[in-house]
């Protein structure tokens, strides 16, 4: 019999219970906790990665070159910064769907459909970011670096290490962005978790908007605190990765 149970006949210990019961009840588990942080991070990271692959190129390449179109191409950089994250998850719902291009392979509902969201939503941040960092780099420098018989390659190893933490900062917003997001995971992953507390796609954002939804506050409130521990703990991680110059 558990100790709430048998306090049940006594009215002061049953009281008690009542208040300490929903502090320890099924959400805190330590595998429902730790299966949402793997799965938050394990599609916010490879997510962000996968932008900054994308985004940083591109911003090389735009500001580097002169070609028509490259104000609109800007503009809609920029816009893109502003795109309605539901409307993001409506899209790739759709891609990902048995009607959609994608929908053979099965995506809907899983983590690399949730990846390819945030994609979406942080690669105009980190390209618009990474893209004012490059152009604010010196013009002299780089003509300097081709001056001493530096490649394409060099230029560009050169421009980044000038803007290394404007990229920092393009990084970190873009990783911002994803983790915090709750409309479009929501949308294509579904918030689901298994009858063994393991999540599949339930993340810290719609852990969270669940359980302030059914009232469990508290339990919102530490996977909450979980959350800003985590966002913390990445931005330092970047930012030592920056300043010890991995970037240089």
């Amino acid at each position: 019999m558990s100790p709430c149970s048998a306090a049940a006949t006594v009215a002061p210990l049953a009281a008690d219970c009542l208040l300490v019961t929903p502090l320890f009840e099924f959400p805190f588990e330590s595998v429902y906790v730790r299966s949402i942080v793997f799965v938050s991070l394990y599609v916010s990271v490879l997510a962000v990665l996968l932008s900054t692959a994308v985004s940083l190129p591109v911003a090389l390449v735009v500001g580097f070159s002169e070609f028509p179109g490259k104000r609109l191409l800007t503009s809609l950089i920029n816009t893109g910064m502003g795109f309605p994250s539901v409307v993001v998850g409506l899209l790739v719902l759709f891609t990902v769907s048995s009607q959609g291009p994608l929908g053979e392979l099965d995506l809907v509902f899983t983590k690399e459909a949730m990846i390819i969201s945030q994609f979406v939503l942080a690669t105009p941040a980190i390209t618009a970011i990474s893209l004012a960092a490059v152009t604010s780099v010196d013009s002299n420098l780089r003509d300097a670096a081709r001056a001493l018989g530096g490649t394409r390659l060099d230029v560009a190893l050169v421009t980044i290490k000038e803007a290394r933490y404007g990229i920092v900062t393009a990084v970190l917003a873009g990783f911002g962005r994803a983790i915090s997001e709750v409309g479009s995971v929501l949308i294509v992953g579904g918030n689901i978790a298994g009858a063994d507390g393991v999540s599949k796609t339930r993340t810290l954002t719609t852990a969270i908007q669940l359980e302030a939804r059914q009232g469990r506050y508290e339990t919102a409130m530490i996977l909450g605190g979980i959350l800003v521990v985590v966002v913390l703990a990445v931005n330092a991680l970047v930012v030592r990765l920056g300043d010890d110059g991995v970037m240089r």
